[in-house]
Formats: structure tokens, sequence, C-alpha cells
């Protein structure tokens, strides 16, 4: 039996984490969020003074998550995901929100000056959208609103109709 395995990815505060623990929970598949992987295992290579944040090791979370991914049945969430082998995804979702909606979302996590503004710009000029689409085939890349509750349960539905009609063609 083969398993969609989706990417979920976007700026800081775009709603990745909801969605993904959400999606996992309907579609009975395994979520992973990469920031907590990285924290558990220490997969870092350094910290960034400027963003006060440690700095990934992309190479080591590759290979942390290779069996699993092999074994299909994943939803993976980082901002983004350029790193990642493209055989892994099915469907790459990239969530976008809107700047006055993430401004608020990611002022009340805390985040100020330089952090702040490099988010809300990321945002702007779609950045990890264009990352999506350069690292996969432009297909399987799919740009989701996530502004309200409605835009969620939206996707949601759209999904699992996605993930369903995959498990159709594919077993």
């Amino acid at each position: 039996l083969a398993l969609a395995v989706v990417c979920s990815a976007g700026t800081p505060g775009v709603g990745k984490t909801t969605l993904g623990k959400e999606l996992a929970s309907r579609a009975g598949l395994s979520y992973v969020n990469v920031g907590d992987l990285a924290k558990e295992g220490e997969l870092y290579e350094g910290f960034d003074e400027e963003y006060n944040c440690p700095i990934l090791d992309e190479d080591r979370v590759v290979d942390e998550l290779e069996a699993r991914m092999g074994e299909g049945g994943v939803i993976v969430d980082y901002h983004g995901c350029d790193f990642f082998p493209e055989r892994w995804f099915h469907i790459v979702l990239v969530l976008r929100t809107d700047n006055s909606c993430l401004y608020d979302r990611l002022h009340s996590r805390g985040y100020t000056g330089k952090k702040l503004q490099d988010n809300i710009q990321c945002e702007i000029f779609q950045t990890l959208y264009e990352e999506a689409v350069l690292s996969y085939k432009k297909e399987i890349v799919h740009q989701l609103p996530s502004n309200t509750p409605e835009d969620l349960e939206r996707n949601l539905d759209q999904i699992m109709q996605w993930i369903e009609q995959w498990m159709k063609d594919n077993n």
C-alpha cells in the first residue's frame, strides 16, 4: 500500500503546524515537525546571532528522516523544503498568509526587528513558493491561503480529497 507524502512549507506563522497535525490525524498519517526533530536530535551546525536561533544541519536532518520517508505516509512540516530529496514528496503545500495577519502572529510569538521584517518580506516576495517550484515538479507544488479558520477547513478538505484520489490511483 503506497501512502501519500506531504511537505507543508511556508513562512513561520502561516499555520503549517496547525494544518500538519490536523491533517495527520484526519488522514492517519504520521507528522514530523522538522524544528522539533532538530531540537530533539540536536541537528544543528551552529547558532545565528543575528536571528537568535540555531542553524539547521540539513544533511543530518535528511539522514535522520530517510528511513521514515521511504515507508511513506508522512507529513513533513518546515518553513523551507528545497534541501529535501525530490523523491520524498508527492505533494508540496506552501501556505500563504496576508501580511497584516502574519505580522500579528509573528509579533505575538515575540518576533521583532530584523527577524520580523525578514519573515514578512519573505512572504511578500513569495520566496518559499519560488524555492518549492524550483526544487520540485511544478504540478505537485500548491499554494494555499491560510488566514482564517475557514481557510484551514477548506484546505483540509481539499488535501483529504487529494490524498483519497492519490490512494485510489496508486494502489
